[in-house]
């Protein structure tokens, strides 16, 4: 068996089109697990592979796919962000000027949230309802069709429940829109007061993630039925933190509800993934999804190593539980040197923690491999630990091997805040260019995923270790996860200050106002302190104030995704069976030249005109572009200058691009395009690469 999710034609036709090819209508009805009757034209069977296959022929079908699995990918990031200083929200703030979210309804595809209210209400008692928590869903048809495929029965502790008993969803939902909450802190660690991006947001939890058996367990078909779910319901922001796979953009059900969610009107914010920092490992990079990668903020919680008899201090960080006795050194020995009767090979470094202090160690030193580098992964531990770079691992394995008693002391866990330099791009965060479609750059933007401290769910011990009866309200997470409902609570923001902005103008808004420098006022670097490029983060790390007055945005209307659609192939009689009747073009439309913030030609043959359109959200007044030539490429703007006479005006100019002789071709080059009128910064990466006969 197979199971499937698909758009067909109209939904009175599900039952006889699944019936034109299996045995019975019976059968037929039976296989359907789910309709998507709302706004999504679809639905989800179980059915043979034969079967699948040839409704997938069928002339009235845009796609047919597997139900695929995904991935489930605070109290200091939000001043990092400059929405607060010490504490204190400063009238030009945009949590001011936006009222803090209020009135707005942050939806999130997720594990749900651990706080809930069953909702069988309308829009308008719920718009009135004083509850933060309006209400939650839980999807699993999917889920358990899946299981049921490949032969394994449902769960016997699965409940039938929206409520939260992983905690992402619970750390996710809380760090977009979480109300304040003072004295919040893990252990004691990172203590201050917790908020989410939007706290005077109302929230809606979706719960569509499950135990994962033999593959993760978040499933299209579930996935699906949140969006059509969460578009009937009128939200105004979805957050999903979980990974796109390898899908195209129609054979991913994350896209496809994304697409449906944004033809209504709504936000939709997700994840980039946690595979990098390979090249081409992004998730969710369809263009009407903002996609967000991680970066640290300038607060770590600091675990020193000190070496007896030497100079030697080497920062490490850690969450550990304990403190080493005593304020004495203890001898240093190498892991491979500590012997336990019949221990397994253990990888996590809590399992590392359990390990050595079942040998009789006091504590634990964990070093980066050459592959992390200096990207410091923090964990909780059994015991005494911190973890420290690949160099610093180096220096002090030489300080091992070349003194005849090493001894050390590691110190307890401090908080530091004002760390240097930051933000730094994490080395999981996934990387661009975008596999699918390299004329869309991706990922649009970066935000702080690492070390995160927000709300967690209390019905189980995120740390891994015994904790005793300790109740862990907040906990820290690493994560695109951490990242993406960072975005989505700004999202919240903007679309509270400005409720007649479209999903592409709030995104414009956050990308073009972002920045690429770190608190050095250097290029924003990886841990490694290289230089990355906007096939890591994009249009550069978010600034909500600055967001909130962009003074121009590059907008998009369901239309002109579209016509994007159109460019990949897809016909008019395909895609009245997705969407309302839309005429694509009989000229389609160059891909690069749709009206994205950036710009992006991954074959630049020679020379491009590449064409974009800026609508005036700011003040009356003239516009001058600058722009930051890719290497070997030169870049001509016209028109050079933009006047605006009024709100709302939209302007066009043409980029012209021409690889310069003798320049080194096959690799990407990279630059900015930027507006200005003296007050408003409105810029644009650009991606080149040159492939001259």
């Amino acid at each position: 068996m197979r199971h499937v999710s698909f758009e067909l034609p109209p939904l009175r036709l599900h039952n006889s089109s699944a019936s034109t090819y299996s045995r019975t209508k019976v059968k037929a009805q039976d296989s359907i697990f789910y309709s998507y009757t709302k706004y999504i034209n679809g639905f989800a069977a179980t059915l043979e592979e034969e079967e699948a296959k040839q409704i997938s022929q069928h002339p009235s079908v845009i796609s047919v796919f597997p139900n695929r699995a995904h991935k489930l990918l605070t109290t200091r990031s939000w001043e990092f962000l400059g929405l607060e200083r010490h504490g204190q929200v400063s009238s030009g703030s945009l949590w001011n000027k936006a009222k803090f979210g209020e009135n707005i309804i942050i939806g999130n595809i997720d594990t749900a949230h651990v706080f809930l209210t069953l909702w069988t209400y309308t829009y308008k008692i719920w718009y009135f309802n004083s509850r933060k928590l309006i209400g939650a869903r839980y999807f699993n048809k999917g889920y358990l069709a899946f299981l049921a495929s490949i032969n394994i029965s449902r769960p016997s502790s699965l409940i039938d429940s929206p409520r939260d008993i992983d905690g992402h969803g619970t750390h996710t939902l809380s760090t977009a829109a979480g109300r304040f909450v003072p004295s919040a802190n893990f252990l004691g660690y990172g203590n201050g007061t917790a908020k989410g991006g939007a706290p005077n947001a109302r929230v809606a939890a979706y719960k569509v993630c499950w135990p994962p058996i033999h593959a993760p367990g978040c499933a299209d078909s579930d996935i699906l039925a949140a969006f059509d779910q969460a578009i009937h319901d009128r939200v105004h922001v979805l957050t999903v933190s979980l990974s796109g796979g390898n899908a195209g953009y129609f054979d991913d059900g994350i896209a496809i509800g994304a697409f449906h969610a944004v033809k209504n009107g709504i936000t939709v914010v997700c994840a980039a993934g946690n595979s990098g920092p390979e090249y081409g490992s992004l998730s969710n990079t369809a263009p009407w999804i903002i996609t967000v990668g991680a970066s640290t903020i300038d607060r770590e919680i600091q675990t020193d190593v000190l070496v007896a008899n030497t100079n030697i201090r080497i920062k490490g960080q850690s969450y550990s539980t304990s403190k080493l006795p005593g304020k004495k050194y203890y001898p240093l020995i190498i892991s491979t040197d500590a012997k336990l009767a019949n221990a397994s090979e253990q990888n996590a470094a809590i399992e590392n923690g359990e390990v050595v202090r079942d040998a009789g160690a006091v504590g634990l030193v964990v070093a980066n491999g050459p592959y992390s580098g200096n990207f410091i992964f923090v964990e909780s531990n059994v015991i005494p630990a911190t973890h420290i770079t690949y160099k610093d691992g180096i220096t002090l394995l030489n300080y091992i091997n070349s003194t005849r008693s090493p001894m050390g002391y590691i110190t307890a866990p401090q908080t530091t805040l004002g760390v240097k330099p930051s933000p730094v791009m994490a080395a999981f965060s996934s990387r661009g260019p975008n596999k699918y479609n390299e004329e869309i750059l991706k990922p649009d933007i970066v935000a702080p995923g690492v070390n995160i401290l927000a709300a967690i769910s209390e019905g189980g011990n995120p740390t891994g270790i015994d904790i005793g009866n300790k109740r862990i309200p907040f906990y820290f997470e690493t994560g695109t996860s951490m990242a993406c409902p960072h975005i989505a609570g700004i999202a919240g923001l903007l679309k509270a200050m400005h409720p007649d902005w479209s999903p592409a103008a709030i995104r414009s808004a956050i990308m073009t106002s972002a920045t690429v420098k770190d608190n050095e006022h250097l290029p924003i670097r990886d841990a490694n302190l290289t230089n990355v490029t906007p096939f890591d983060y994009g249009s550069g790390h978010v600034r909500p104030n600055h967001a909130m007055n962009p003074g121009l945005v590059y907008d998009l209307s369901p239309a002109d995704y579209l016509n994007f659609v159109c460019a990949l192939g897809y016909n008019s009689s395909q895609l009245v069976m997705f969407t309302k009747p839309h005429l694509c073009p009989d000229t389609p439309i160059n891909i690069e030249n749709l009206n994205y913030p950036s710009i992006a030609i991954p074959k630049l043959l020679n020379k491009a005109k590449i064409t974009r359109r800026v609508k005036n959200v700011g003040t009356i007044g003239s516009y001058t572009v600058r722009v930051e030539e890719p290497r070997g490429v030169s870049v001509r703007v016209r028109p050079t200058k933009l006047k605006f006479n009024k709100l709302g005006e939209e302007k066009e100019f043409k980029v012209l691009l021409k690889a310069q002789k003798g320049f080194s071709k096959g690799e990407y080059a990279f630059g900015s395009l930027v507006w200005s009128d003296g007050k408003h910064v409105v810029r644009s990466p650009i991606a080149v690469k040159t492939v001259m006969h």
